[in-house]
């Protein structure tokens, strides 16, 4: 494929970064932001020479596989020489050293790059890949990246999922690009322009709610350098088909599940204040508990049933061959799920040679996590069948990782499957999901509902 098979919608995103020293592209899972970035790259260092020097900062599995697999897809972008900047810091700083137009590095390195360079930092373009990652102005990854923001010439920021919680999660995002001349020079100031308080304990507010003509405000504020586009208004994915299969424990180990939780409900109430982490903390052990296993104090896993293990057999017997990518969320999960179907000889994604097999058709059952797996990786080709043994609270996790196999390139109807323990906080958990619910707000409705149930 050459440059003159990119969509419509992809050319104009490249003239939107070409266009904008700061921009930002909020594009739908499967519209090509990474082909489109690298295009206006190419352009911006061959062409007008604008730029030398660019890095990509990304998670680690798309950091390691995606930016430079999608360069080897396109002919006018195999010439671009990257350079991978992960692993040790030997193997870093060796990265770092050699000759390229691309350097790569995750986000978790993030502070540690900003520190090595310091005011001598390098890059004339940055690329901040999936960059609702650097949402939170009190992280690390974002305090370093604001420190050499003035040194960089453009920026550009991609991601599908902006603002995952709310609108509150754009104004770093949008420091990034502006350094603060759209939304605000401070997040006080952003919060104070936007949005009121929300729940609160005295003089702690826990979240903030915005006020009635605050979209359309901040989108007024920054459309001149963001880009959104969803992918229902420019491609055609084929049929995605949504279903839960109800899991059904025994009368025996229903009894117990409701034992469990109602002794961890009333440990909860007896704390005192019900606050989002110990309501997380509690909904852990029950997800847990609902998957068959929970963790003890001293860290091992006491298995309680096998009745989702049951469930994913018979699924993995319907699909008769054809592979399946399987969502977890526990490291129990992982090894239960491994003992129970050892005959199909089940692999975990973990390195580009994980990703490239089941592409290739040869990896029947391939265990992932969402966080890891959730973000950028081009799953399409292996499969297009997703079964969720484990689900979690994060909307976008659960969007991002479903998007691995229904994307652009898919040619066969997605299934994704449900594994619901009947009467567990499964249910609350899918309920939350299909209503796009926000994740922390869900939550603590689903804890609230069980600590009314058991101290009426």
């Amino acid at each position: 494929m050459n440059e003159s098979n990119l969509h419509g919608y992809q050319k104009f995103a490249v003239d939107a970064i070409i266009n904008n020293p700061a921009c930002g592209l909020f594009l739908d899972m499967g519209l090509g932001k990474t082909v489109s970035t690298l295009t206006a790259i190419d352009r911006l260092m061959f062409d007008s020479f604008e730029i030398s020097k660019v890095l990509v900062i990304a998670p680690k599995r798309v950091a390691e596989d995606t930016w430079t697999g999608e360069a080897k897809k396109w002919d006018h972008l195999k010439h671009l020489k990257f350079a991978l900047a992960l692993g040790s810091e030997l193997d870093r700083k060796k990265a770092l050293r050699t000759k390229a137009d691309i350097y790569v590095i995750n986000r978790e390195n993030v502070a540690w790059l900003v520190g090595l360079y310091q005011s001598a930092f390098p890059f004339d373009l940055v690329v901040v890949d999936e960059s609702n990652s650097f949402k939170s102005p009190k992280s690390i990854r974002f305090k370093s990246l604001k420190m050499v923001r003035p040194l960089v010439k453009r920026v550009v920021i991609l991601t599908g999922t902006p603002s995952p919680n709310g609108l509150i999660d754009l104004w770093s995002q949008m420091y990034l690009l502006d350094m603060g001349d759209r939304l605000g020079k401070t997040i006080t100031s952003y919060r104070n322009s936007y949005f009121l308080p929300g729940r609160r304990n005295g003089a702690v507010i826990f979240d903030y709610k915005p006020v009635q003509d605050a979209e359309k405000r901040i989108y007024d504020r920054i459309g001149d350098i963001c880009f959104s586009m969803k992918s229902e208004d420019y491609i055609s994915l084929p049929a995605r088909i949504d279903e839960v299969r109800q899991v059904v424990l025994t009368q025996k180990e229903m009894l117990r599940y409701e034992a469990f939780e109602k002794e961890r409900v009333l440990e909860l109430v007896n704390e005192g204040e019900i606050s989002a982490v110990n309501a997380a903390a509690l909904s852990t052990k029950l997800l847990q508990y609902a998957n068959g296993a929970v963790y003890d104090a001293n860290g091992e896993a006491q298995e309680i049933h096998d009745a989702k293990l049951e469930a994913l057999e018979e699924l993995i017997e319907f699909a008769n061959g054809q592979s399946v990518l399987v969502f977890y969320s526990y490291k129990h999960d992982v090894e239960r799920i491994k003992k129970r179907l050892a005959y199909y000889k089940p692999r975990e994604l973990k390195i580009s040679k994980d990703i490239a097999d089941w592409n290739a058709g040869k990896v029947q059952i391939m265990l992932a996590h969402p966080a890891s797996a959730g973000h950028g990786l081009n799953l399409q080709n292996g499969g297009h069948i997703v079964i969720w043994f484990g689900l979690n609270w994060s909307l976008e996790l659960y969007m991002q990782a479903n998007a691995r196999l229904h994307r652009q390139g898919q040619i066969k109807p997605v299934m994704i499957y449900h594994l619901i323990a009947k009467g567990t906080i499964d249910e609350d958990v899918m309920r939350a999901l299909n209503g796009k619910a926000e994740k922390q707000e869900a939550l603590l409705e689903a804890i609230k509902a069980r600590i009314k149930k058991y101290t009426k």
